[in-house]
C-alpha cells in the first residue's frame, strides 16, 4: 500500500480495498452506473429542500419519492452488474442521509412546525437524527443480520410516510385546514414516531428476496386490487399502506414477544 500513498499534487482517485476470490485487492476507480443512479437520488433529496424552504411542498414530496425509486435502483444495478463497493455503499448511505433524513425533516417543519417554534425544530430534527442513527447501525451490522428483515423502519420508507403525510394534507387542504393547530400537533408526533421507528428494534421484512420466490396466484389479484384502490387517491393509499407496514412490524415483534 506504500506506493499507493504518494501522492503528486491535486488528485481526484478513489483507492480501497476489495476482495477477490478470498485476497484482498487495491482497486482505483468506481463503478459509474451505480453511482451515478446514487447521485440522482442526492440531487432529488437536494431540490426537495430547495422546493421546501420555497413553499414548493408538493413538488419538494416528489422529489422524495423519486430519491426513495432511484435509491432502490442503485443498489439492483449494483448487483446485476458485480459493481458493488465499499465506496458506494458509503456514498448511498451519505445521500440516504440528505434524501430520507434531512430533506423530510425540513419539508414537514416548512409545512407544518414552523408555527411551533423551537418544539418544531427539535421534533423535526428528532427525525433528522433518527435517520443518521439508523444509517450507521444498517452500515456496522452489514453482513451480520438477516437480509430478509430490516431491523427498524428503512429511512426511505420513514421518509415516504411522513411526505405522503404532506402530500394528503396538501391535497385535502379544503378540511385539513379547518383545523389547523389539531393538523400540527400531528404532525409533530407523526415526525417523532416516525424517527424513533427507525431506531427501534422491530423487525420489518424487507421484500429482498420476495421476487425470487413464485406465491399463489390470488396474491396477484389480491396485488391488482391494492394498486386500483391506491390509484384512486395515490398519496391517500401510499401513507395507508405505509401505515399498515408500520404496523405490521409492530404486531409481529409483540407477537413473537408474547410466545416467547
Amino acid at each position: 500500500m506504500a506506493d499507493n500513498d504518494n501522492y503528486d499534487g491535486l488528485t481526484f482517485e478513489v483507492i480501497e480495498t476489495e476482495v477477490a476470490e478470498g485476497q484482498p485487492v487495491v482497486s482505483r476507480g468506481v463503478y459509474l452506473a451505480p453511482n451515478l443512479i446514487t447521485t440522482l437520488s442526492l440531487l432529488s433529496g437536494f431540490y426537495s429542500i430547495l422546493a421546501s424552504t420555497q413553499g414548493s411542498f408538493y413538488k419538494a414530496s416528489l422529489a422524495i419519492f423519486l430519491s426513495g425509486i432511484l435509491d432502490g435502483a442503485d443498489g439492483r444495478v449494483a448487483r446485476m452488474l458485480n459493481a458493488q463497493s465499499p465506496f458506494g455503499e458509503q456514498y448511498d448511505s451519505l445521500a440516504d442521509m440528505l434524501a430520507f433524513g434531512v430533506a423530510p425533516a425540513i419539508l414537514v417543519y416548512s409545512f407544518a412546525l414552523q408555527p411551533l417554534g423551537r418544539i418544531g425544530i427539535g421534533c423535526a430534527f428528532v427525525f433528522t437524527a433518527c435517520a443518521a442513527f439508523r444509517l450507521a447501525r444498517f452500515n456496522v451490522q452489514i453482513g451480520e443480520v438477516d437480509k430478509k428483515y430490516f431491523v427498524g423502519l428503512a429511512s426511505p420508507l420513514a421518509a415516504i410516510l411522513v411526505t405522503s403525510a404532506v402530500m394528503v394534507a396538501v391535497d385535502h387542504n379544503e378540511w385539513v385546514g379547518q383545523y389547523d393547530t389539531a393538523i400540527i400537533l400531528l404532525f409533530a408526533v407523526w415526525v417523532v414516531i416516525c424517527g424513533l421507528l427507525m431506531v427501534s428494534n422491530v423487525k420489518y421484512y424487507s421484500f429482498k428476496e420476495f421476487d425470487k420466490k413464485k406465491v399463489p396466484f390470488v396474491v396477484l389479484i389480491i396485488g391488482v386490487l391494492i394498486m386500483s384502490i391506491v390509484l384512486y387517491d395515490i398519496p391517500v393509499g401510499i401513507l395507508a399502506i405505509g401505515i399498515l407496514y408500520a404496523l405490521s412490524g409492530i404486531f409481529t415483534t409483540i407477537k413473537a414477544k408474547a410466545k416467547s
